[in-house]
C-alpha cells in the first residue's frame, strides 16, 4: 500500500493511506460495533478528508480482499467516487466467511501445546481468526454483503487485479461493460508473495504496481500530470538532520492521551508516532518501542499500540518507531527494505533517544521489542546507549553476523526442533516418512551436530568467565557489564520459547551474577506474539510492573526531596 501510494504522487495524484477504526494506529472500536458499516463510513471520511486537503474532485478507491466489498459500498455513498481498483476482490461475503472459518479451524489443529487456557471466550455469533475479530453484527452483515455496483453509482472506471492461483473475477468484470463501464481485468503472480506470507518475505509484485500505474495515468487529466510539492520540513533521505512533529491527534473526544507523528533522522527518515500522556505530565518519563520483525510500528497484532496508549494513561510518553527500510522509515541507500536485521540499526534507536530527550526532557528512558526488536533492545544497551530499561519480548537470538539471512537456520532452532524430533520419534508416520525417504535426514543430522556445537562452546564460555578470562561475543559478559550500569534488563518469554532455553544457555551463571538488574519472567499458555486475550492482558501487567518498580523508587526520592525543600 505504501508503495502504491508513493507512486501515485511521483504520478502527481495524492494518496490517502489510513486504518479503519478499531485498527491500526486508528482509535479503538466498540467490541460490539458492526465493522463493516463502521469502515465504509470511515472511507467515506477519508474521501471526504482527501477533498478538503487537496481539492480534488474525483477519486479512486484501491482496496485488497475485505477493502474490495468497502470500498464498493461506500461508493454507493460517495458522488467523489469516479474509479475502483480492487485487488483480489471478494465476490461473496458469504463465501469469505465460509474460507475465515476454514482458516479458523486449521489453525485450531496446528496450535502448539500449552495455548489458550480456555478462558478467552468469543462473544456468540462473532469470529475471531489469527489477528482478526469480526462482531457477531459484523458477521451477520458479511453474510448478506456481495459485491455490487448499483446501476446508478457514478462508477466509470474499474481495475481488476484477481489472484492467479484462485482467480473468481473474470465474469463478473466482463458483465461490467454491459453498463458502460470501462474495465480492465488482470490476474498476475504475486498476490501470495505480497500477502500470504511472513512480512519479511513478502515480495511487492510488480505487475501490481504498474497495473494501477497504468489505470491512474488513464484516469488522470493532462494538465494535472505536475509533481506535488514536498511538505515543508520535510527531507528527503542523505540530505541532513530530520525533526518535523505533525499536529497531535486526541484519540477521542475527552481522551486522556494525544498521539502525534514524528520524522527524524540523518542518512534516512526515519518516521514514528508519539503517545502523549495528558497535558502537565512532570515526570519525564520516556519508552522507545523498535520493530518486531518486518512488522510496522503498530507491532505484532497491535502489541505496541495498545501498550503505548496503556503507558501513556499512566504518564509515560511513549514513542513507536520504523527502523529505516521498515514501515514508512525510508530506506538507507544501498539497502533493502524489510530487513529484520539491518545493520544501522543502532543509528536509528540513537535518533530516537536524541529525538525523545530533546523534545520531552527525559529523565528515564526504555527500550522495549519483541523478537528481533528484544535483540536491537539489547545491542543498543550494550552499546553505551544512556537507558535506564530494556524490555525483550521473546528474543530468539542474541547475535547476528552481517551478511546473514532470515532464511538461513537460525540458533532458536537448535533449540527448538530437537525438541519437536524427540516427540515424534516413536510415531509411525514419522518412520513411514524416513523408509519411504520423505525426510531430510541430512537436515536433522545438520540441526543436532549444531546443538551439540553449542552445548560445548556454551560450556568453553563458562569455564572462561569463572576463569574471569574474557571472550568476543560473549553474552554473559555483556549481560554482567550492562547490569553494573545500572540498567535493568527484563526478559519477558512465552512458555517454551526457545529463547529461554538460549539465554541459559549463552548466558550461564552471569544471569545469577546480575539477578538484580536482570529479570526474567514467564507468560503460560501464551504465544510467540500473545495473540490470546489472557496473554496479551498478563503481558500488560508484566511489563507495566516491571517498567513501574524502579519508578516507585524514584517517585518516593523526588518526593522527599519536595518535602526536604
Amino acid at each position: 500500500m505504501r508503495v502504491l501510494a508513493e507512486e501515485a504522487a511521483l504520478q502527481g495524484v495524492p494518496a490517502l493511506r489510513f486504518d479503519y477504526a478499531g485498527t491500526g494506529d486508528s482509535a479503538e472500536l466498540e467490541p460490539a460495533a458492526n465493522q463493516l458499516d463502521v469502515w465504509t463510513q470511515d472511507v467515506v471520511a477519508a474521501v471526504a478528508e482527501m477533498r478538503r486537503r487537496t481539492g480534488v474532485k474525483r477519486v479512486c478507491l484501491l482496496g485488497i480482499r475485505l477493502g474490495t466489498l468497502i470500498a464498493a459500498r461506500a461508493a454507493n455513498d460517495c458522488a467523489a467516487v469516479s474509479a475502483l481498483i480492487l485487488i483480489a476482490p471478494l465476490m461473496s461475503g458469504q463465501r469469505y466467511l465460509r474460507e475465515l472459518r476454514r482458516t479458523q479451524m486449521a489453525s485450531s489443529l496446528r496450535a502448539p501445546p500449552g495455548g489458550s487456557d480456555g478462558t478467552h471466550v468469543t462473544p456468540p455469533g462473532s469470529l475471531e481468526v489469527g489477528r482478526s475479530f469480526l462482531s457477531a453484527a459484523t458477521v451477520s452483515a458479511l453474510g448478506n454483503a456481495d459485491l455490487t455496483i448499483p446501476g446508478a453509482s457514478p462508477i466509470s472506471d474499474v481495475l481488476v487485479i484477481d489472484r492467479n492461483d484462485l482467480p473468481v473475477a473474470q465474469a463478473w468484470t466482463d458483465g461490467l461493460a454491459t453498463r458502460a463501464i470501462r474495465s480492465v481485468y488482470i490476474n498476475p503472480a504475486g498476490f501470495v508473495e505480497m500477502v500470504l506470507t511472513a512480512p519479511q518475505f513478502s515480495i511487492v509484485p510488480s505487475a501490481m504496481v504498474t497495473a494501477v500505474q497504468q489505470m491512474l495515468s488513464r484516469l488522470q487529466p493532462p494538465s494535472s500530470s505536475a509533481v506535488p510539492e514536498e511538505p515543508a520540513g520535510h527531507e528527503q533521505p542523505g540530505s541532513g538532520p530530520v525533526s518535523m512533529s505533525l499536529p497531535g491527534v486526541e484519540l477521542a473526544p475527552g481522551a486522556t492521551v494525544t498521539e502525534r507523528p514524528v520524522f527524524f533522522g540523518s542518512q534516512a527518515t526515519l518516521f514514528g508516532i508519539v503517545t502523549e500522556p495528558r497535558a502537565g505530565e512532570r515526570r519525564r518519563r520516556i519508552v522507545i518501542f523498535v520493530n518486531a520483525g518486518a512488522d510496522y510500528h503498530i507491532g505484532a497484532n497491535g502489541m505496541y499500540a495498545w501498550l503505548a496508549r496503556h503507558w501513556a494513561r499512566r504518564g509515560y510518553f511513549v514513542l513507536r518507531m520504523d527502523l529505516a527500510g521498515l514501515g514508512d522509515s525510508g530506506t538507507r541507500p544501498g539497502r533493502e527494505a524489510n530487513e529484520e536485521f539491518p545493520p544501522a540499526a543502532l543509528d536509528d534507536m540513537r535518533a530516537a533517544v536524541e529525538l525523545m530527550s530533546s523534545r520531552y526532557g527525559a529523565r528515564e528512558i526504555t527500550l522495549a521489542g519483541l523478537c528481533s526488536g528484544a535483540y536491537h533492545c539489547l545491542r543498543a544497551a550494550v552499546a553505551g546507549l544512556p537507558l535506564n530499561r530494556v524490555l525483550l519480548i521473546n528474543p530468539q537470538n542474541y547475535f547476528w553476523s552481517p551478511g546473514a539471512s532470515v532464511k538461513d537456520m537460525q540458533v532458536a532452532e537448535l533449540i527448538s526442533h530437537p525438541v519437536a524430533f524427540k516427540k515424534r520419534f516413536l510415531s509411525r508416520t514419522t518412520w513411514r516418512k524416513l523408509l519411504e525417504g520423505k525426510l531430510d535426514v541430512r537436515y536433522i543430522t545438520r540441526i543436532y551436530l549444531s546443538r551439540l556445537a553449542l552445548v560445548l562452546e556454551s560450556t568453553v564460555r563458562e569455564w572462561a568467565r569463572r576463569a574471569r578470562i574474557r571472550l568476543p561475543h560473549d553474552l554473559g559478559w555483556e549481560i554482567e557489564d550492562v547490569a553494573s550500569r545500572g540498567i535493568r534488563m527484563v526478559f519477558l518469554f512465552s512458555s517454551g520459547a526457545p529463547g529461554l532455553d538460549l539465554l541459559r544457555m549463552q548466558a550461564g551463571g552471569s544471569l545469577e551474577r546480575a539477578a538484580r538488574q536482570c529479570h526474567i519472567r514467564i507468560v503460560e499458555r501464551a504465544d510467540h506474539t500473545f495473540i490470546d486475550d489472557n496473554s496479551k492482558a498478563a503481558l500488560r501487567r508484566i511489563l507495566s510492573q516491571e517498567l513501574e518498580a524502579r519508578n516507585q523508587w524514584i517517585a518516593a526520592a523526588e518526593g522527599a526531596q519536595l518535602k526536604v525543600g
